[in-house]
């Protein structure tokens, strides 16, 4: 009966919990009074198109009006409110731990034993076990007395979460022993590029971080993916700062990106909560370009497009209008999501990029836009992130050497790490003159040094039962 309404239900290896009345249900359908739609049985909330089971656990979404909800119409936001809720047998145990235990609710704690409450990267969370396995719930929005952001407050996101709660039920899976399979090794090419060169992970242009911290340094491959552009080459570096690199009108339009060393800017300056920067606060992904730009006459912007892809088989989350695209991913061996960026709302609603749509590796799922808040917004660029679920929920880590080692395998060849970058005036325009004026070290590539930087800086472990 729940598997019609929720499909892959059954494939769930942990018990799913819900805001559905499956006791309610099935009362009603042996009386033959069940209605022939499921409002009833919500709590007021919207069944979404997103559920997504997998080896690993399960995500789902749903969303509530709260003008249509009789002791939430005093919540002054217009929009739906929704609402994630997420199962997990594995999490990521980061070497920045978050520092925050949360705080408990006492008004949850008969129903829920050890229930913890957090405010975590514009994200109202709470988190609980029960079965053995750790569940989150959580909303996301903005920790003002006003909403922003598209967000609803946290105030108004608390009192959605605890309705939310209080109407989980289980709702099915198929419960069984989990053995966790070993992370899949990453793949790299035995080829040296001649081309293709990145300096370090978490070292930003010089003056970009947030009062003067510095970036991440995590060399953690988070998983082998296929890189989210189409074609090459493309141009990995900041976006905001260009100034500061030395991009000039004159090189965009005149020279091929892929002159220039790659450069992370994760935690770079932005006014966004990220806990895994140095300084708390930064941007919480990877800017990515395509190479070729020509440009929009009298302006500094590129008209040059180019298609995005999907980086594994998945689920993508994402609901009409919303600027940002989620691909969810679910095996035995890893449990993540990839945020995509800057791509035109009304072209993903055309293209049903929307919720529930299942997507295969390198099947196009956009092209790349300049829209933020706005057209042209921004520049033309594809922001991409990572997430991975940990005790405290999902959290937002450097994808940089994500992306080096999957622009390496597209490419057939390893790319050069320059190990002492140079951020002031005099930086070098491209891969050779890098080399000659960085010396010996800057021909050192990631791969010499594996034995010392490739070791996870992370463990994916079994939810202790």
């Amino acid at each position: 009966m729940m598997a019609q309404r929720f499909t892959s239900l059954a494939s769930s290896p942990i018990p799913v919990l819900l805001p559905y009345d499956v006791d309610a249900l099935a009362r009603e359908v042996a009386e033959g009074t069940a209605p022939s739609d499921d409002a009833r049985y919500l709590a007021g909330f919207h069944a979404g198109k997103f559920f997504y089971a997998g080896p690993a656990g399960y995500d789902a979404a749903f969303a509530i009006n709260t003008s249509e909800i009789a002791d939430l119409s005093d919540i002054k936001f217009a929009a739906p409110i929704e609402v994630q809720i997420s199962g997990s047998r594995l999490l990521y145990e980061l070497d920045v731990p978050i520092p925050s235990d949360g705080s408990s609710v006492a008004a949850l704690e008969p129903d829920f034993p050890g229930i913890r409450r957090r405010m975590i990267e514009h994200s109202l969370r709470y988190t609980f076990t029960r079965f053995g396995v750790p569940y989150l719930v959580s909303i996301s929005c903005y920790d003002a007395n006003v909403a922003r952001y598209k967000m609803p407050t946290c105030h108004a996101a608390d009192r959605v979460a605890q309705r939310f709660l209080r109407a989980l039920h289980f709702v099915g899976g198929t419960p069984r022993d989990f053995a966790p399979t070993a992370r899949l090794p990453i793949d790299r090419p035995a080829q040296v590029s001649q081309t293709f060169g990145y300096y370090a992970p978490g070292q930003l242009v010089q003056g970009t971080g947030f009062r003067g911290q510095g970036g991440r340094q995590d060399y953690t491959v988070y998983s082998q993916i296929r890189f989210p552009l189409a074609e090459i080459p493309v141009y990995a570096n900041t976006e905001v700062f260009r100034n500061r690199n030395r991009m000039r009108v004159s090189d965009l339009s005149e020279s091929p990106n892929i002159s220039y060393a790659w450069r992370d800017n994760f935690c770079e300056r932005r006014g966004f909560p990220v806990a895994q920067c140095p300084a708390g606060i930064g941007h919480q992904g990877q800017d990515i370009r395509p190479a070729g730009c020509k440009l929009v006459p009298g302006t500094e912007r590129c008209e040059q497009h180019g298609d995005i892809l999907a980086v594994r088989d998945g689920m993508i989350l994402r609901s009409l209008k919303q600027e940002a695209a989620y691909l969810f991913v679910n095996t035995a061996n890893e449990h993540i999501r990839f945020r995509y960026l800057h791509m035109n709302p009304r072209r993903m609603d055309a293209d049903n990029v929307l919720s529930g749509r299942r997507v295969d590796e390198g099947e196009v799922i956009g092209e790349v836009g300049n829209f933020s808040m706005k057209a042209a917004g921004t520049s033309y660029h594809l922001h991409f992130d990572v997430q991975v679920p940990t005790r405290n929920g999902w959290v937002f880590v450097n994808p940089y050497m994500t992306l080096v080692s999957a622009y390496e395998r597209m490419i057939g060849a390893r790319g050069t790490e320059l190990v002492d970058p140079i951020v002031a005036e005099g930086e070098p325009a491209s891969m050779a003159q890098a080399q000659e004026k960085n010396g010996a070290k800057s021909r050192r590539h990631y791969v010499k040094q594996s034995r010392e930087k490739s070791k996870p800086r992370h463990r994916v472990r079994q939810a202790q039962r």
